[in-house]
């Protein structure tokens, strides 16, 4: 991460990272815009599927709710229960994903991105979760701020 020159280089040093310690099909960040009202996405490792072009509206739902305001993880394990918040649901079911784990990277008490980790039904159990929680928050909280100052 250090070395990196650009935002995809500091990602993409956080992906390796990441999937080293617990590997996943479809793995994402997107920052935050609340005055914008926009979540954009600064990394993907399936680019042609989920561009770094890629903006989403931001929602007042329940992940709101447990992401920004409480800035705690979203889990979900099943495929319906990714279609309750997300509406691409059918795109993430067609690259075989079917659970989601969305870690908020939180500075100055204010959400500034998620790390987003998709996988097989199921694949967040409480133990995962805890080592993607342990092995990612401070690295991934560096590299968003490492990016913003690129």
């Amino acid at each position: 991460m250090a070395a990196a020159r650009t935002e995809d280089q500091v990602f993409e040093a956080l992906y390796r990272l990441s999937t080293a310690r617990v590997p996943v099909r479809l793995w994402t960040v997107m920052t935050v815009d609340m005055e914008a009202g926009l979540a954009r996405r600064a990394y993907s490792n399936m680019p042609e599927a989920y561009p770094t072009s890629g903006t989403k509206p931001i929602e007042r739902n329940d992940w709101f709710e447990i992401v920004h305001d409480r800035h705690e993880s979203f889990i979900a394990n099943t495929l319906d229960d990714i279609a309750k918040v997300f509406p691409d649901y059918e795109l993430i079911g067609a690259l075989g994903c079917a659970s989601v784990l969305n870690l908020p990277v939180v500075s100055g008490g204010e959400l500034r991105a998620t790390v987003n980790l998709l996988d097989d039904e199921g694949y967040f159990t409480p133990e995962r979760v805890g080592e993607i929680t342990d092995a990612l928050t401070l690295p991934a909280f560096a590299a968003v701020l490492a990016a913003r100052a690129l």
